[in-house]
């Protein structure tokens, strides 16, 4: 309440915003907040907005500098991503234009699927062609692919499912994560949005899809975001539809320059390493929530998760141990 009370006092009295009502919007996986504010008179908040959006982001625990640097980045190619009013970056105070509450989670449906995820990859296509570079944003190195995959262990293994691991597991672990680092560091390096997915995709009549979520950009794989949207944790289509997608927005970013290799069994096995090793992060990261932060609800999104890491690993004989492991080690939990 108090950080609320504060935010109150900087729209009425340092803004100088008329008359309002702040009103929850959501909140996210991280210690962000965020609020809507609607008018209460007849005039509006400004010239360009009926409603904005408040980021209580605390300074202690986020940094909003990456939000404002990407946000900056993003609005300047032409993605519609939430522009910034104003500003208290001190106490951690955004203030956004509003693109709606229509996740792409609740708008997808079998007769709009084509067209909205056709809008998400173009916009993906113009972070990748035209987005921040390599001196722009930091790497998607080995190290932190690596520290990725180890929340799966240390989260979901051990603290989750309370799996005490023999030595010969704990090395296949780190093999199979090695290898699927080297599939990600050998691809094509973009600008990687880093949560390219249907919670943070908002259905928008203008310049479909609204962007958010984007502050932990990274110069990556030219597959990670494409893999994160079609494979996503939260929502899944069959195996073969996927790969069509995929494939035709590999073909597209070919044609685009965006990448050389055009050879599909490449592009589709980059493609799918690419989903394991995030599948792995997500599986640990969702474990972390409910463990350390109190948040239960991405239990529920585990099974789907894994079933693309299960999937995957049992298609590749190089990924084989760890689906060997998954099918035995899982079935001693159930």
């Amino acid at each position: 309440m108090q950080r609320k009370a504060q935010i109150t006092s900087w729209l009425r009295d340092e803004l100088k915003i008329p008359d309002f009502d702040l009103q929850p919007a959501s909140s996210d996986a991280s210690f962000r907040r965020y609020f809507r504010v609607f008018p209460l008179n007849d005039s509006s908040l400004n010239d360009e907005d009926d409603t904005l959006i408040v980021m209580d982001a605390p300074p202690d625990k986020e940094d909003t500098g990456p939000f404002v640097k990407v946000a900056t980045l993003m609005a300047a190619i032409g993605l519609n991503v939430p522009l910034i009013r104003q500003s208290n970056l001190e106490n951690g105070f955004l203030l956004l234009s509003d693109l709606g509450s229509k996740q792409y989670l609740s708008a997808l449906n079998e007769s709009n699927v084509e067209q909205l995820y056709a809008d998400a990859l173009k916009a993906l296509l113009t972070l990748q062609r035209k987005g921040p570079k390599d001196d722009e944003l930091p790497p998607y190195d080995h190290t932190l692919l690596m520290r990725e995959m180890e929340l799966f262990r240390e989260w979901y293994l051990k603290v989750h499912l309370e799996l005490t691991l023999s030595a010969q597991e704990q090395q296949m672990l780190s093999d199979v994560f090695e290898r699927l680092a080297e599939s990600a560091l050998g691809q094509p390096r973009v600008c990687v949005h880093r949560d390219y997915h249907s919670r943070n995709l908002m259905l928008t009549t203008h310049n479909n899809p609204g962007i958010l979520d984007f502050q932990d950009a990274v110069i990556g794989p030219v597959t990670y975001d494409v893999v994160s949207l079609l494979r996503d944790c939260y929502i899944a289509w069959p195996r073969e539809r996927v790969e069509a997608w995929a494939l035709d927005y590999l073909v597209q970013a070919a044609e685009a320059g965006v990448i050389a290799e055009k050879d599909e069994a490449r592009l589709l096995q980059w493609f799918d390493w690419m989903g394991v090793q995030r599948h792995l992060k997500a599986t640990g990261i969702f474990a972390r929530l409910n463990h350390r932060d109190g948040k239960p609800g991405y239990l529920q999104d585990i099974p789907r998760t894994l079933s693309y890491v299960v999937d995957v690993t049992g298609r590749y004989p190089e990924l084989h141990a760890l689906n060997d492991f998954l099918n035995q080690r899982m079935s001693e939990t159930d």
